[in-house]
């Protein structure tokens, strides 16, 4: 019977990349939300109406109960 183990299966997994939407930056200069002019994860070159991932969850949360 073979006894390797594969010491890989217990370590700790490394950071997780935060989910970033397409078409998404790694690095500045990053767009303005049009609610609260925080810097969005777009660049400055996206075009129309871009929000923070704050107003963009809020904004989800007043069109989706507004029935």
């Amino acid at each position: 019977m073979d006894t390797d183990t594969d010491d890989t299966y217990c370590e700790t997994p490394g950071p997780i990349a935060p989910d970033r939407p397409a078409g998404a930056t790694e690095g500045p200069p990053y767009a303005e939300c049009v609610l609260c002019r925080e810097p969005t994860e777009y660049p400055e070159s996206t075009k129309g109406a871009t929000l923070c991932p704050v107003c963009a969850w809020q904004e989800a949360g007043r069109t989706a109960c507004s029935g």
